[in-house]
């Protein structure tokens, strides 16, 4: 991460994951991510580092070099101020994700609520959105279930609006529990700070 840019940079092995070289262009890729802003993985690629070479001509060199099989994988750039928060499952590896958040407000509100898309791994910040078609498939599929479980049909309207409404709990970031209070939705935690998050982006290596 550089700025308000987040880079995933994908390797095969651990060893090379917490290699100085690899960190040293991760840095570098993620600088120049935030200096042109770019935020389009094959216009990052094309892009020119500091030493002259592109990003997919440094990342083609160190992989020979190492002979392991690197590659950019997503890049994001969020308008200013940006919130991060970068998540290690060991204390001897880079990142295994990586959160960033756009947002007014207060900072230690957005982090935290970067902190619960870190966890609780959201897929869209409001129910608006949620593709129509996505919403359609779960909808057949809780009528679906619904029907299996033999539920009358005069129930199966309420049920399967319930079950949708389950669905946008789980996915949409404002409508989680948050899990600093349980009591409340991330919504109304933003809203009591007087935060709010207008984009977020989550990386995690492998998913």
């Amino acid at each position: 991460a550089s700025g308000n840019a987040l880079v995933e940079l994908l390797c095969e092995t651990d060893f090379v994951a917490k290699s100085a070289e690899f960190l040293t262009l991760a840095d570098a890729i993620a600088q120049t991510a935030n200096d042109g802003q770019i935020g389009d993985p094959a216009a990052l690629g094309a892009a020119g580092l500091p030493d002259g070479r592109t990003v997919d001509a440094a990342i083609a060199e160190m992989g020979g070099v190492i002979g392991e099989k690197i590659e950019l994988g997503r890049v994001a750039v969020l308008p200013t101020p940006v919130a991060l928060y970068m998540h290690r499952r060991a204390s001897d590896l880079p990142p295994q994700v990586g959160v960033m958040v756009a947002y007014s407000g207060d900072e230690d509100a957005a982090r935290a609520a970067a902190m619960q898309i870190a966890a609780m791994r959201p897929l869209y910040l409001t129910r608006e959105e949620v593709p129509a078609e996505v919403v359609e498939n779960e909808r057949r599929i809780a009528e679906a279930t619904a029907k299996e479980e033999g539920k009358p049909e005069a129930a199966l309207p309420k049920i399967v609006e319930g079950r949708v409404n389950g669905f946008f709990k789980d996915s949409v970031l404002l409508e989680q529990s948050s899990v600093s209070d349980s009591k409340k939705t991330v919504a109304q935690v933003l809203k009591d700070a007087g935060t709010e998050v207008t984009a977020f982006a989550r990386f995690e290596a492998g998913h």
